[in-house]
């Protein structure tokens, strides 16, 4: 448990004091975001706002596990690196995204083909290497059970292993994507996805200390959780949640540096790795509901337009909608933020519940 205090407040302090020193280099590098014309208008004031700062985010969150780990002189786990992996990779893809932009100061980086190849190969080592690792349980990091929030009856193995892991392949990259493509999405108002990200970590610290606290390998029964590393997702979860608490002091409205791809990708990723090691997959949908709704929202809408031609919102995502709707940015953000906490409430409540009303036989 010392390591998930160690892991929040390292990464908080190196978020919030590294993230103004970052702030400056990008400003003295004329690293600025590029405004697209047909947004908001109100955005065009935020025309050369140094973006990457999902980079400080990261660094913080890998930073502060290490430090953890090297405080208390444990060994990190299979689960704890993955989770890491799948986040600095998306992260990266992120990153390479942000530097065309800016280098070309136009509003595509990489090419959506090129982008998906990117998060395709990040995800698939994920998935890979996350069924391998097994510990003195023979228990992998993943399971390829689909879960909830725990494994349901489901096995992606009953055609067979070749078969059964490409399907968890799949299955996988599917999580990630969304996932990680959802965060991006919301990523449009200053400290919106931060903010919103700070809370399903969160919730990921308390269902990853719950499950700790209440694992077979250690107080086995009908209501235990067989998840490998359950502390260690938390200590994760802490890192993140510490993370982006320090970016957002300096991401909220006004803000003074955006997170980017960078940033976006490399949560999105992070919360997907937590719910697959963790076996609440399907889980993630009510923790990250308010991620739901705004990726429901671009689908609604490119699906209205292309096949009548109409638009259902004035703008897409839906927090554009609002702003054209004549809605104060802070007043969007705070919202949104409320909704954020609601589903991710109503998830850990579900959560919870289950496990009151004791496992499926």
């Amino acid at each position: 448990m010392k390591a998930v205090l160690i892991a929040s407040v390292v990464s908080l302090v190196v978020a919030l004091l590294g993230t103004p020193m970052f702030i400056k280099y990008l400003v003295k590098q004329g690293y600025g975001q590029f405004i697209r014309d047909d947004g908001p208008d109100s955005h065009h004031t935020k025309r050369g706002t140094p973006t990457m700062g999902g980079a400080v985010i990261i660094l913080s969150t890998v930073a502060a596990y290490v430090i953890a780990h090297l405080v208390l002189w444990s060994p990190p786990t299979a689960s704890g690196i993955l989770v890491l992996f799948l986040m600095v990779g998306l992260g990266a893809v992120g990153f390479a995204d942000d530097y065309i932009k800016i280098s070309k100061q136009r509003s595509l980086g990489l090419k959506s083909g090129e982008k998906l190849v990117g998060q395709g190969l990040v995800g698939v080592t994920f998935a890979v290497l996350a069924l391998q690792f097994p510990n003195e349980g023979l228990r992998t990091p993943a399971s390829t059970h689909v879960s909830f929030v725990r494994d349901l009856p489901l096995d992606l193995y009953f055609a067979g292993p070749v078969i059964g892991m490409l399907l968890f392949i799949i299955w996988s990259n599917l999580m990630i994507a969304g996932t990680s493509n959802g965060v991006n999405l919301t990523d449009g108002l200053d400290g919106l996805a931060t903010g919103s990200s700070v809370m399903v970590f969160a919730a990921y610290v308390v269902i990853s200390i719950w499950q700790f606290n209440q694992n077979c390998q250690i107080n086995p029964g009908s209501k235990c959780y067989d998840v490998r590393d359950p502390l260690d997702l938390a200590v994760v979860a802490a890192a993140g949640t510490g993370a982006c608490f320090g970016f957002l002091w300096w991401n909220a409205s006004p803000a003074k540096i955006f997170m980017g791809d960078t940033g976006s990708l490399a949560l999105g990723g992070a919360l997907a790795g937590l719910a697959i090691l963790s076996q609440t997959q399907l889980l993630i949908v009510l923790l990250g509901g308010l991620f739901v709704t705004i990726t429901l929202s671009v689908i609604i809408q490119v699906a209205s337009f292309k096949s009548t031609g109409k638009r259902v919102f004035r703008m897409a995502p839906l927090q554009h909608h609002f702003e054209l709707l004549g809605w104060q940015e802070v007043t969007i953000v705070i919202r949104f933020w409320i909704i954020a906490g609601l589903f991710v409430g109503l998830g850990l409540a579900v959560f919870y519940a289950e496990w009151v009303v004791g496992a499926p036989s």
